[in-house]
């Protein structure tokens, strides 16, 4: 896969349209391929000198750990997010990262990363951007913890991996694949597995959304827009905002 077909560049694509040498540059930064099973942590909080990753393919999940053994998943990531950006530039990570499936990511040191900020400032603006966007699910996700039910908030959720997955050409206007398991939906969304089991079969008796089988399929999308007030604004999909 090159780089203009990578998920990281779809993505990106979604802010800036990336010329001959950006597109050099994230080819570079694609160089150093790794592997990682599923459910043995990438990085750990408290870890330093870390490097980020690009991830290519598979999913991963950010969480924080409770001194009781409880788990908080504060967000997933899909082909195209960055993983540990925000703890490289802190120097200190301040969360976990797990693959949740087998993944394959491009290692990026952070000498790498300011070399390309410094030789490509609209590369770095747009990385900035995807950072930025990943800020404003987070915020998004407090407010469906805080605030909406459990079959508003797992619409929502849903509704948003939907629009996510399309940016990086992996879901379409039916559904997409999906490997979370009951229990990671739970500690993503505060709900027990038994909650999210009874919320995903209202939701299917609603006729609004299935999700069997990894494959969430959308039965009526507007229904489920509505009965989650979902909004794109956030997630700043409208096309390019520099040439």
């Amino acid at each position: 896969m090159t780089a203009l077909q990578s998920p990281f560049a779809r993505k990106l694509g979604a802010f800036v349209t990336l010329s001959t040498l950006e597109l050099s540059v994230l080819e570079r930064l694609h160089s150093r391929r790794r592997t990682f099973v599923a459910g043995r942590d990438i990085s750990h909080e408290g870890q330093t000198d870390q490097a980020a990753y690009i991830l290519a393919s598979g999913w991963v999940c950010s969480y924080k750990l409770l001194t009781n053994g409880s788990r908080q998943i504060v967000d997933f990531q899909i082909p195209g997010d960055f993983l540990g950006l925000r703890s490289v530039l802190l120097r200190t990570a301040d969360h976990n990262i797990e693959p949740v499936t087998l993944i394959e990511a491009s290692e990026v040191p952070v000498k790498d990363l300011m070399e390309t900020f410094d030789a490509t400032p609209r590369l770095g603006a747009a990385v900035l951007w995807a950072a930025s966007r990943d800020e404003a699910m987070v915020v998004e996700h407090l407010v469906g913890l805080g605030r909406r039910d459990a079959r508003e908030r797992m619409a929502h959720f849903l509704l948003e991996l939907s629009a996510r997955l399309k940016l990086v050409g992996l879901a379409t206007a039916d559904g997409y694949a999906c490997p979370l398991s009951q229990y990671l939906l739970a500690d993503a969304l505060g709900l027990s597995a038994v909650h999210v089991n009874r919320v995903l079969r209202e939701l299917r008796e609603m006729g609004l959304v299935t999700f069997q089988n990894g494959q969430v399929t959308f039965q009526d999308f507007d229904g489920l827009v509505a009965l989650a007030d979902f909004d794109t604004a956030y997630l700043d999909h409208e096309g390019p905002l520099m040439p």
